[in-house]
This record gives C-alpha cells, structure tokens and sequence, in this order.
C-alpha cells in the first residue's frame, strides 16, 4: 500500500497481476516513464485482457476526463473507475466471502491471513498451480529430457528396489503356476518402476474371443492379427496368446487368491511404504500419487486388462483410459499444494501432533522416550496447530459479521501464547519454582522483541529480493507504533517504579580490597520489594500493576473503535463491486462456519494438552542446560509459535505488501502487551503465582530499544532490504546478549 500524502493521493492506478492481496505501489523502471503515464481505461483494460489471480488493485488515481480512454476499450469502466479510484485502494475478490477476508486483513486487532478461504476458479490458476492437482493420467507432448536431477533421484531412492521386489514377486507367482498372470504383470511393472517416466499404465478391454471358455484357437489368431491394432499406436499385450489356457473361472479365481495372499500384501506395503515417504518430502508427492493410484487401481485389476507401454513421441492415444502417466518425479512447486485448504506442510505435521500427545502421556515416566524429545516434540506440535487456529479465526471472520469476527479475534487471537504461558505459571506455582515466572517474561519479551525486529526485518530482506524499493502505508503503521509506544511504556512502568524505590539486595559480596572501606563484589542483586513485609509491593507496586492492567486493554479498544469506525478511511481499503469478467463465482468455502469452529476448538484442546506436556518436560531442560534461560525463553518458547504469522509476513512482502507484514508483527507485539499481559496479571489474582509485572534491565532496555528503532525506520513510509538487514542483525545481536547473560535469579 502507497504511502498515504499530499502527493500519495495522486498517484495513478495501477493493476496487480499475480495473485496478491493487496494493491502494488507503481514504481519507475529505469529511465522510461511511458508505463506511469499511461490512461487509467488503458490500464483497466489491460488488467481485465491479462489478470491473472484472484485480485486486482487500483491505487489512488486523478480523475481522467474521458476523451482520454479510447473508445475500442472498455467504455463501461472509464467514468465509473475513475470516480473510485479518487479516494479509495479498490480490491477485488473472487467472491464475497474472499473480498471479507480481504478486508479484514487490512482491519487492525484482525488476524492477517494469506491462503484462500475458499476455493479458487480453476480457470483463474496459474498453469504451474494446475499440474500440482492434476491427475497422474493426462498424456502430453514431449516436454524435454526425462533424465532430469528428480528423476535419477527417484531411481537411486526407490526406483531399484521396487523393481527387483517386482521381479521377486513375479518369480513366486511363476512358482505358484496358477498366479503365472500376475507374474507377468508383475514382471512388466518392474521394468515399469524402474524408471516410470515417459511410460503410461492404461487399461485395455479384452476381446470378447479371450473370455469364452474353451476357444484359445481363435484367441491365438485374434491376438496374432491384433497385435498391430492402434492402441496407444501399439500392440495388444501378448500374455493373452500365451495364457489361453488359464482362461477358464476356475483358474482366474484360484490366480487371484494366490496374487492376494503372496503377492499383492507385499507390494502394497512397499508402495505405501514408498507413497509416505514421498509425501512426507512434499516436493516428491507426484511419486506419492504414482504409488497410490498403483495400489488403488493397477495392483486391483485382472492381469489381462492392464498395459505397460512406453510413449513416443509421435504416438496419440485413442483407446482405453489411462491409468497413470508420470514425466517427473520432483516438482518444486508443490509447497503450494493444499488439501481442503489446508496447506501440505500443515497437513504433515498433524500427525506429529499425534505422536506427541500419545508419548506424552502413555509414557508418563519417560520409559521409551527421554523429557528433551517429548519437550522438542510439544514445542514442534505447536506449529501445525497455530497454523489451523489461524485458518479458523479467518474463516469464521470471513464469513461472519464484523462483531462476530472481532469476538473470535479478540478470544482466540492470543490462544497460542497464552495457553503455554498459563500452564507454565501453574506448574511453576505448585512446585515452589519462580524459574517459571522468569521464563515466561523471558518467552513474553521474545515475543515483543522478535515481532518488532525479526518478523518486518526479515520480510523487507526477503521482499526486497524481488522488489527493489516496498512502500507502505506510514500513517495505519502510525497507528500501531503509537500504540507500541503506550502498551510498552505501561508494561515496563512497574519495573522502572521498583528501580526508584526498591532497595537494592545482593547475594554474596567479596571485599577485593581486603580494606572494609574498599571496593566490595556483589552478585545476585537484585531491587527487593518485599522489605518491611513487603509494604512497598502492596503499598504501591501492585496498585500500579493493577492499574496499568486495566488502562492497557483499554487503549487497546479505543485503538480498534479509533481504526475500525471513526478513522477507518486511514487504510483507505474499498471491496469493489464492479467484477472483473470471468470473476463472477459463488463462494465454495473450504470451511464451513461451523466446522471451522469445531476444528478451532479442537485445536485449541490440543494446543493445551500440547503445552502441558511441553511445561511438564522442561525442568530437565532449564537445570541441566549450559545455556541460560533467557535465551531460551526468548528463542524457542517466543518465536516457535509465531512461525505461521513469519510465514505469512513473508508471503506478503514477496507480493509488494509490505504494509501487512509490518502490521502482523506489530498487532502481535501490541496483543502481548495490551492483552496477554493483562489477562496473566488477572490470572494471577484468581490463582496466586510467582509471576510479577517486574522485568530484568536486560528486558526493559532490548524492548524499548528495538520499539525505537523499529519507529526510526518505518518513519518516511518506504524501505529496502538494508534497512531490514539493519533490523534482523540489531535483532541477532540482542539475542547474543541473551545468550551469554546469567541465568535469572530463582533458576
């Protein structure tokens, strides 16, 4: 989004043609100005001639006389675009619901989400996203070398194997005599497997002279004279000349009990074993399809109907189905797959899930597996579920009013972070350990700290890879920033309050001097608040807290009604109504309003249990471990869980909207402040713990150094990869501050 001023609000439109959520800013290529001068008709039809996704942006435009859109070109758009595009950044959306989500990416307090909440037109795809859900059996020309890096990779990982497993399996069934069919299948599907590509598996009908009983004469003349029939431009198989004589139902039914008790258990084993595998590596899942559909299909069908051949490049098909037809075994692409909306990294990690929650607490007493992995585990499991609590939140938005989607984001927004937070100050508490406190002010400053600094630096570097220059919207990031600056002033209030009038306790203390009036060396110091029975903490500190808790959440609301209702045209975001053509389809959502709640809930069981185990399995961790426990509070417990916020942050820098990604980072850090805070100071008056609104220096001084400069170079509302450079390394220093600081008092 273009910086909103005086001069922002003439700049002319301009159409976004990948698939992105947001308009692009027009920036100048080289020395050649002709594009940015160009009619605002010329680019409307341009746009409508050659769009290709599911969006298109108009940025603020000067109203162009008509005279000026010639007249072969799209005059339904010239007047009326123009008159929308003067005030208002146009998007527009497949559908309702998509032009909701769209909208509520832009609103603040709103989860940002980049994947699709319902299915995109097939025609609108991309041809690269149309072969990741292609069916294996779509026979194309000749496109290149099938000795490709993939394709030798799948040799030297399966492709041996499967093939002498064939060729075992095929000598038990020429064994057998009766399972002589299959052996031969079996035998053509070795060399099949071997290297699959370039080859087609089809299923063929078998002439009605193979099916009488007693007729192998005329068999053997059909086949003979059918050899040369145009089937796929080549022979008829020539195991049915040679097998007239098991033709009869007897022995078809005998070779099928044989193939299914010897041969096939085997090789369905092998492919699923091969298929999981392939999966699992994501960018080899055409080999995963390869093996399911052998499996399903070809593994299922009388030996006679099916046939092996490899293609030319001169032949056509014009009989039979094809079964599977595979050309590469690696596709780089294919992290774009979803299923039912769900991303392919998020559906392989759900059983991770699973894993973990039945070693968790099947094996209570560590007997299989040690604390450090069941920790690893939790903490990784976290992931795929921040992911699906994410989908949900969008999807109930998407398709709700905007009170509803503001309840759900304001409940379920912080679920992550609060859960291990919560569950962490219980165990802490009933074991007598303020190691547990200190950690979770550690994990609440990383949190702050990385959503600040890491989230925006990393995606002004990646984004600016491909975009030299991004702008932003400074004044909604004002926005965010000035409530930064409030939430982290109120945070830290109570600590530099304990600083004024706290009395400083130490330790240990060693005379270095060997002088009593000399120079003395204390550790441990710490400002103490519970002198005199601890008159100052209740006295003073802790009304402090108190109040601080209650006027945070409430900024924290007046900065929604302030950006949602009285000063909403700031994001100048407008869901068009005029619909590109070919765009007019009805919203199929991938979750429905009431699954996606169903799942949302679920999801948030397992993000508690998931936490649970991961608190219950940290001791080991925090006493056994070289490195301090502010590095790791502030590293791993911070960071893992915000991975599907980075993700998306970067996904949207990568399409020139950088706007979003700043705003994830900073809606997070201003939720941790306003928000979760607030809830663990109310928390803690219903459950007592060890957790106090007092942070480390170490704290204060990482926070509000990194709020600064993050508001130093968001100032001018543009930026580059250097200036993001600047961000993550100020980001890599603190945490090597972290590292080599000593462990908090109490750990």
């Amino acid at each position: 989004m273009a910086t909103e001023s005086e001069s922002g609000r003439r700049r002319r439109c301009c159409c976004g043609q990948d698939a992105s959520d947001v308009p692009k800013a027009t920036e100048p290529r080289g020395d050649s100005d002709g594009p940015r001068r160009s009619s605002l008709c010329d680019r409307h039809c341009a746009t409508i001639n050659n769009v290709q996704g599911d969006l298109s942006c108009h940025l603020h435009c000067p109203r162009v006389p008509s005279a000026m859109c010639p007249s072969s070109c799209c005059q339904q758009y010239s007047e009326e675009v123009c008159e929308s595009c003067l005030v208002k950044t146009t998007l527009t959306a497949e559908n309702a619901v998509e032009a909701n989500k769209l909208s509520n990416n832009y609103k603040f307090g709103f989860k940002k989400w980049k994947s699709h909440v319902t299915e995109r037109p097939w025609e609108d795809r991309s041809e690269i996203v149309k072969e990741l859900y292609s069916d294996l059996n779509v026979i194309r020309g000749s496109g290149g070398s099938m000795v490709t890096c993939g394709n030798v990779l799948y040799l030297l990982l399966f492709g041996w194997w499967l093939s002498l497993l064939y060729v075992l399996v095929a000598a038990v069934m020429f064994i057998t005599i009766v399972g002589a069919p299959y052996g031969h299948l079996c035998w053509d599907l070795a060399g099949y497997f071997l290297w699959p590509f370039g080859k087609v598996i089809q299923k063929v009908e078998v002439p009605k002279s193979h099916q009488a009983l007693g007729a192998c004469e005329a068999g053997a003349e059909s086949s003979s004279a059918g050899e040369s029939s145009a089937l796929l431009g080549g022979p008829i198989p020539r195991r049915w000349s040679r097998r007239c004589w098991l033709d009869s139902e007897h022995w078809q039914r005998a070779s099928s009990v044989v193939w299914l008790c010897l041969g096939y258990p085997l090789l369905v084993v092998a492919q699923g074993l091969v298929c999981v595998i392939t999966w699992l590596l994501i960018v080899l899942i055409p080999v995963a399809k390869l093996s399911a559909r052998t499996i399903t299909r070809v593994l299922l069908l009388p030996p006679e109907r099916v046939l092996v051949r490899r293609l030319r490049m001169t032949e056509v098909p014009l009989e039979g189905e094809v079964i599977v037809c595979c050309y590469r075994a690696l596709n780089p692409y294919y992290y774009k797959y979803a299923v039912d909306g769900i991303n392919v990294f998020a559906v392989n990690l759900l059983p991770l899930v699973l894993v973990t929650l039945v070693l968790g607490y099947v094996d209570s007493h560590n007997h299989l597996t040690s604390s450090s992995l069941k920790f690893t585990l939790a903490l990784l499991s976290i992931m795929p579920l921040s992911y699906y609590i994410g989908m949900a939140i969008a999807s109930i938005s998407a398709q709700s009013n905007f009170a509803v989607g503001a309840v759900v984001n304001a409940t379920f927004g912080s679920i992550t972070e609060l859960t291990f937070y919560i569950t962490a100050l219980i165990k802490g508490s009933r074991e007598g350990n303020r190691c547990y406190a200190e950690i979770v002010k550690s994990a609440l400053t990383g949190t702050l700290v990385g959503c600040v600094l890491l989230v925006p630096g990393l995606c002004m570097v990646i984004g600016g890879i491909r975009h030299q220059e991004q702008r932003f919207n400074s004044r909604s990031a004002g926005v965010s920033s000035a409530l930064l600056f409030l939430s982290v002033g109120g945070v830290f209030a109570p600590t530099l309050f304990s600083k004024v009038y706290g009395k400083l306790v130490c330790g240990e203390c060693h005379n270095v001097t060997q002088n009593p009036l000399g120079h003395y060396l204390c550790h441990n110091c710490h400002f103490d608040l519970m002198e005199n029975n601890g008159t100052l903490y209740y006295s003073h500190v802790q009304p402090l807290v108190y109040t601080v808790s209650l006027l945070l959440p409430a900024a924290y609301l007046i900065g929604l009604f302030f950006t949602l209702k009285t000063h909403s045209h700031i994001y100048d975001i407008h869901i068009s109504d005029c619909h590109m053509p070919g765009h007019h389809h009805s919203a199929v959502v991938h979750w429905s309003r009431w699954r996606a709640l169903l799942i949302l809930l679920l999801s948030t069981l397992c993000m508690s249990a998931c936490a649970d185990l991961a608190t219950e399995h940290i001791s080991p961790i925090l006493t056994n471990s070289t490195i301090s426990q502010y590095f790791i509070g502030v590293t791993v417990l911070a960071m893992v869980p915000e991975l599907p916020e980075i993700v998306n942050g970067i996904q949207f820098a990568l399409q020139n909207n950088l706007s979003l990604s700043i705003e994830i980072g900073n809606c997070i850090a201003v939720q941790v402040c306003m928000l979760q805070i607030p809830i663990l100071v109310l928390f803690t008056i219903f459950y007592p713990t060890n957790f106090t609104l007092v942070f480390s220096d170490l704290h204060v001084y990482a926070s509000m150094f990194s709020v600064v400069l993050m508001n130093y170079i968001f100032m001018d509302g543009k930026c580059d990869y250097f200036q993001g450079t600047v961000l993550v390394m100020v980001y890599f220093i603190l945490l090597a501050v972290y590292f080599f600081a000593p462990s908090p008092s109490g750990c």
